[in-house]
């Protein structure tokens, strides 16, 4: 994977939040919604298992007493340090900022009527439009504000935790898999539904991001910012898929808790995406997974 040294990267598509306490501001009501809508989608991308993490987020929400996300947040040394594609290849900020600019690159010509929408980077705890959210919970997508959320710690827990290789491609399936739900979103078919299993509507959900960010990796040096993608490089994004399967993140459980699908089916989604290049390719809600 290498960056184009003169690509211009855009450090709005990012929001530094990281070391900054966050404010809030009072709404009416939405509260059964939104309790609703985060376990339905389960919004971390590798959580613990179905129930833990069900009863963390409950308790993350017990906390949010009526309060909606924080405003802009300037991004800080982001917004300084990542211009280039060159910078992009030396600091991993940069690289998500790449990655980001990238993955939305592709989606604002594949989807009529797409929105750029940004990554919020934290450290800790943060508000979001879905409650309040930590780092436990991993990367998410939050269907109410429309941002990506990320500690960027999390990609060291890819390795450490889930036992990942890890590498810089791993991190672009990370984001590519949750703008594939922003992409979902917009299109209307972000399945929500608190129901759990093999083959669940959240399964089947979470499997098409998968397959959308293997479509972004497909088309990945058209949007200008990456000069080539090597198979190691997909190869790290499949052993990070396959590292968040639920047969390996909850081994022990029945596939009636499964909430993303086992590693061979993330894999096999991601691979959908990334052979054909196509997005009707990954039509997940029909037929066997």
């Amino acid at each position: 994977m290498s960056f184009d040294p003169g690509s211009k990267l855009d450090p709005s598509q990012v929001q530094d939040r990281r070391g900054v306490s966050g404010r809030t501001m009072a709404f009416g009501g939405g509260g059964l919604g939104i309790v609703g809508l985060i376990l339905g989608l389960v919004l971390a991308f590798g959580g613990s298992s179905g129930s833990a993490f069900a009863a963390n987020v409950l308790n993350q929400l017990n906390t949010l007493n009526g309060q909606q996300a924080d405003g802009p947040v300037t991004a800080s040394k982001v917004a300084s340090e990542c211009r280039t594609g060159a910078d992009a290849q030396r600091k991993q900020d940069c690289r998500i900022v790449g990655y980001v600019n990238s993955i939305q690159a592709y989606w604002e010509k594949a989807v009529r009527g797409y929105t750029v929408v940004p990554t919020v980077f934290f450290s800790g705890h943060t508000q979001t439009g879905c409650g309040p959210a930590s780092s436990q919970v991993g990367p998410f997508y939050c269907p109410a504000d429309k941002r990506v959320y990320i500690d960027l710690g999390f990609f060291q827990e890819l390795q450490t935790r889930f036992g990942a290789k890890g590498g810089p491609f791993a991190e672009a399936y990370v984001l590519a898999h949750e703008y594939g739900h922003h992409v979902q979103n917009l299109l209307g078919v972000l399945k929500t539904g608190g129901r759990t299993g093999a083959d669940s509507q959240s399964v089947r959900t979470e499997l098409q991001a998968d397959c959308y960010a293997g479509v972004w990796a497909a088309h990945a040096v058209d949007t200008g910012f990456l000069t080539k993608v090597t198979q190691a490089d997909i190869a790290s994004a499949l052993d990070a898929a396959a590292a968040v399967g639920d047969d390996r993140i909850q081994p022990s459980s029945s596939p009636e808790s499964w909430t993303h699908g086992s590693s061979a089916e993330r894999q096999r989604w991601f691979t959908t995406g990334y052979q054909t290049g196509e997005p009707s390719k990954c039509d997940t809600f029909r037929g066997p997974l």
